[in-house]
């Protein structure tokens, strides 16, 4: 028994600081890099070849004998532990255009050595339980890496950003890896003697070939599952909110599902497989409905459905299993399917579709590889012919395609009632289809299409909506087609008046009686502004002749909506503005100090807050680049976080003077509640703001935490529960 829990705690342990790692590395180099989900991208595509490489590590080196293989992996332990503590690696800053070959090569040096060694450690210790006589099944020891890299994504955000440096987590992380490195130090002591009950390749009797088609169905099964859990993340965070720390549902249940699935005890991996294609029919026939995630309920069901599905995709893999002697191929190939689901759903789905249809496809690929089972056990009695049956799952098929294409006329008109009786009406048949996977598939996608399907698809080919890295951006026409909106998911980026006369009237949070349309209506006709977010470019129309105006834009796909005219705040009110693509931080640190008269920085709304534009160094950024007289102003009207606590720190621990505008216009379609800060060196600089205006500015509220810094930042204080 204390053999086994050996075994377990270097697995947990490992797996633990697999997962704190990762988001460590990532805090640790965002001032450097920037927010860009390009970025990010980078950062995930290292990780997972990085785990590629561990697990081809562990199955070459399970070839060898087994104390040769204690030798070499203790010994590279040793060797990676000199890159510790973890810090940046020093390269070369990158010529322009190579930064997409930079990012990776960064990351890999600043952890690659020891990150590869852990991704290894899993199937490598399972290798080495599995070789002693009479230990059980290896496989089963795969729950507890899941369980570990559960805790470790969790306690990253909750208990270990909140409550330490990045210091202290560096020589702590260190010291982790220290343990781990001693606990797998007195497995290779206690297992050193004992013979190996698996027999190394080259002196075993010759294994029979696996079959090209299991292993292709190894990767099928594991791809799946991976691509949903970004798909589930990408389609939340774009319908419902784009929310920081969301991204860790999904993922913690995709981890829980291997620790259900991976085991011979219990029953609800059976139970779960039974019923998941009957959830995949009531729930994911709403996967193609543009903005329905923004409901509670269905995001809640669609993170259910992923769950499920994980965990019966999950347990037919685990039911496909090889014998021990093939133990770290298989988990090879699991990451290989693992990877290959992740960078589909991460790097090329943004480049193939202007829409989250990557999760439909995913959704109907689950549909065909869940292991059916006729619902009604009397369906599996009935005995008919082969033409009987074609000829009965074409009638079908035939009613089902019939239903949905009335179905999505019902949508597109908004007849409730007939909706209802129609989706029913085709889900009652894919229940009877479950056990046929292709004709059950096919019912599923038609489904999809009646239910919001078709006008999703028509949006896409009238050419309305754009994704890029950053997201989904839709531009619609409201209030009677008067305004013309630019949205991401539910999050409203900016309007324009198409009404003449009206073009050029500020809007949305931009009002005229909003705290930046009062610094801006009251700037110099000499003023030099900055911008940070363009949006719509709604602010440049405020300029006044002889102004000159710098936008800074993370999106190149948002600059294209006013470049190329869709909205013209930009091409007709500030027609001689720069526009600069990139990080606003890394961009600002480009430019002379006292470059600005005004500063508006415009990132906060809604959207993941982005941390590094945030922190005490980052305000210090807008100083260097104010003008000693200079105004900040920084929008913070946001849904989800309460960032005035946090910018009335950093004001007090920077010596600002800072002031609150909350504006809510009445009467006006086009206008929003907003929330804006002003900050200047000179109380004298407020005072005259506040003077020339009628409009009400408010002190801040006290602090509650120390400002947020590069070091030691967290948002979890701030969020409005």
């Amino acid at each position: 028994m204390y053999l086994r829990l050996l075994f377990a705690a270097a697995i947990f342990g490992g797996s633990f600081l697999l997962f704190v790692i990762q988001p460590f590395v990532a805090r640790l180099a965002l001032p450097l890099l920037g927010g860009a989900p390009a970025v990010w991208n980078s950062a995930m595509v290292v990780f997972q070849i990085l785990l590629l490489a561990g697990y081809l590590y562990a199955h070459l080196l399970a070839r060898m004998p087994v104390k040769r293989q204690f030798s070499v992996h203790l010994a590279l332990l040793l060797l990676s532990a000199f890159t510790l503590p973890i810090a940046l690696a020093e390269l070369p800053e990158p010529a322009p255009g190579w930064q997409i070959l930079w990012v990776p090569a960064l990351i890999t040096a600043t952890i690659g050595p020891v990150f590869f060694l852990l991704s290894a450690q899993s199937s490598l210790i399972q290798r080495w339980y599995g070789g002693i006589e009479a230990a059980g099944d290896p496989y089963r020891l795969y729950a507890i890496s899941n369980i570990g890299s559960f805790a470790g994504l969790i306690a990253y955000p909750f208990l270990i950003e909140p409550r330490l440096n990045l210091a202290t987590q560096g020589v702590l992380w260190a010291i982790g890896f220290a343990l781990v490195g001693c606990l797998v130090g007195a497995i290779a002591v206690l297992r050193w003697r004992l013979p190996d009950a698996i027999e190394a390749p080259q002196v075993a009797v010759r294994a029979p070939r696996l079959a090209k088609r299991r292993i292709a169905l190894w990767i099928t099964l594991a791809a799946v599952p991976s691509g949903l859990t970004l798909s589930t993340t990408t389609l939340l965070t774009t319908d419902l909110m784009a929310m920081p720390l969301l991204w860790v549902i999904p993922l913690s249940l995709y981890l829980l599902s291997f620790s259900i699935a991976f085991t011979d005890s219990g029953h609800w991996h059976r139970i779960l497989s039974i019923y998941a294609p009957i959830l995949l029919l009531l729930v994911g026939g709403l996967a193609m409905i543009s903005g329905g995630q923004s409901n509670p309920a269905i995001a809640l069901a669609m993170v259910a459905l992923l769950f499920v599905l994980s965990v019966a995709l999950h347990a037919r893999l685990y039911a496909l299993r090889p014998a021990p002697r093939r133990l770290t191929f298989f988990y090879l190939m699991v990451a290989v399917g693992g990877a290959s689901g992740g960078i589909f759903v991460a790097l090329i789905a943004p480049v193939l579709f202007d829409w989250v249809y990557e999760h439909a496809l995913l959704l109907l690929m689950a549909g065909a590889l869940c292991a059916h089972r006729p619902l009604l056990p009397f369906l599996s009695r009935i005995r008919l012919q082969r033409w009987q049956s074609s000829a009965l799952i074409l009638v079908a098929l035939t009613t089902v395609a019939v239903l949905a294409w009335f179905l999505g006329r019902a949508v597109a008109a908004g007849r409730i009632a007939d909706i209802f009786w129609m989706a029913m009406a085709i889900m009652v048949v894919g229940l009877f289809l479950i056990g046929r996977r292709a004709a059950y598939t096919a019912t599923l996608a038609m489904l999809m299409l009646g239910l919001g399907g078709f006008l999703t698809l028509q949006a896409s080919f009238e050419g309305n909506r754009s994704r890029s890295y950053f997201g989904v951006y839709s531009v619609e026409r409201t209030e009677g087609g008067r305004l013309r909106q630019l949205t991401h998911g539910t999050t409203m980026h900016g309007e324009q008046w198409l009404v003449e006369g009206r073009e050029y009237e500020p809007t949305a949070y931009y009002g005229r009686s909003a705290g930046v349309g009062l610094a801006l209506e009251a700037a110099g006709s000499d003023a030099r502004v900055g911008v940070v977010g363009l949006g719509v470019g709604t602010l440049a129309c405020y300029r006044k002749p002889g102004q000159e105006w710098t936008f800074y834009e993370i999106d190149p796909e948002i600059a294209r909506y006013s470049r190329e005219g869709v909205f013209t705040f930009v091409e007709d009110c500030a027609p001689n503005s720069r526009i600069v693509i990139g990080d606003a931080r890394i961009r600002l640190g480009e430019e002379p100090d006292d470059t600005f008269d005004v500063l508006v920085v415009d990132a906060f709304s809604s959207d993941a807050i982005p941390l590094h534009l945030l922190t005490r160094e980052a305000f210090a950024g807008y100083r260097r680049v104010l003008e000693p007289d200079g105004l900040l102003l920084v929008h913070i009207s946001n849904r989800f976080i309460d960032l005035e606590p946090t910018i009335s720190a950093i004001a007090g621990a920077m010596g600002w003077s800072a002031r609150l505008r909350s504006d809510e216009p009445e009467g006006d379609a086009g206008l929003t509640a907003s929330d804006w800060i002003v900050l200047a060196a000179d109380e004298e600089r407020l005072t005259r703001l506040s003077a020339n205006s009628e409009e009400e500015w408010t002190e801040l509220a006290e602090p509650n935490a120390p400002p947020i810094t590069d070091d030691n930042a967290s948002l979890l204080s701030l969020f409005r529960f």
